[in-house]
């Protein structure tokens, strides 16, 4: 308790000088609350608006995949270079160092493997992400899987729920079956029923033609997934080609940890995300940056 005596008179009111108040940066957001905002400002980065998120949650439905391996050896000397790392629970308490400090994109929903048919999911409980201190819930949702798509909306519609009583925002995750197709027309339709369900960021894939419709009418960020293993100058093309048309972000992993110099592909990456770089420079600083750390 302070001392009644010996304090000095308040008289800083700055009377005539107006409180600012800051506007949020991230689109969409300006009405979350404080503490989802703060988990959102460590995602994003809040002087480029846009994120680095480097994805290694494959193995909840696909296993050991390439580069995945032993992820201890291949994931953790990536994670210093990226803003956000999505993962499993099992991948965060198994591998993650404690000491990265780096906000966590939580897989928070299981169900099917590769071997079953995909998209027949559950979700886990919210008191286990407020223990892993995670920054973001993703949930991935199905829309057009005639059996699942129901199923996931739900599961979306309940996160964000949950999210919202524990300030931890929802990342929809929009999935693309056999049957469904990577064209703005569906990714318009899934980014959007994602968001009008209360998510308040959105990870699509990019498509060829119209992205920036998507983008434009898609009231909350969108961050890309990379999607198959590329050539590295095709990936840093399309992360260009996102950016500029209106993508906040990327959440690469296969374009990444089976890059062959994956460090100096993950730099490039956040040459072209953060520093405005064209994807000419960022492929030029990647091969420079393989022929010297071989």
């Amino acid at each position: 308790m302070a001392d009644k005596e010996g304090n000095i008179d308040a008289k800083d009111f700055g009377i005539g000088i107006p409180q600012k108040s800051e506007h949020f940066f991230l689109k969409g957001n300006a009405n979350v609350d404080w503490g989802m905002k703060d988990r959102l400002s460590r995602i994003f980065n809040p002087k480029s608006g846009h994120s680095v998120m480097l994805a290694f949650d494959h193995g909840f439905i696909m296993g050991p995949t390439s580069g995945l391996e032993r992820m201890d050896l291949t994931i953790v000397p990536l994670i210093e270079y990226s803003d956000c790392i999505m993962c499993t629970r099992g991948a965060l308490r198994s591998i993650v160092p404690p000491t990265c400090c780096k906000p966590i994109s939580y897989r928070f929903d299981a169900g099917t493997s590769i071997l079953t048919d995909l998209n027949d999911q559950c979700l886990q409980d919210i008191e286990e992400a407020v223990r892993l201190n995670v920054s973001m819930l993703a949930v991935m949702v199905a829309v057009g899987d005639p059996n699942h798509e129901g199923i996931t909306v739900r599961n979306l519609s309940k996160t964000v729920d949950m999210g919202v009583r524990y300030g931890i925002p929802t990342l929809g995750v929009t999935a693309v079956g056999k049957n469904l197709v990577r064209d703005a027309r569906y990714l318009g339709l899934a980014t959007r029923i994602c968001a009008e369900n209360g998510a308040q960021v959105i990870k699509t894939y990019f498509c060829e033609e119209k992205f920036e419709q998507v983008t434009n009418a898609c009231p909350v960020p969108i961050v890309i997934a990379g999607g198959k293993k590329l050539p590295e100058a095709e990936a840093l093309q399309m992360a260009w080609r996102a950016i500029d048309q209106g993508a906040s972000g990327v959440d690469m992993g296969r374009n990444i940890f089976q890059a062959e110099a994956p460090i100096g592909m993950i730099k490039a990456v956040r040459m072209i995300v953060h520093d405005g770089a064209t994807p000419e420079q960022a492929y030029d600083f990647y091969q420079t940056w393989k022929n010297e750390n071989k």
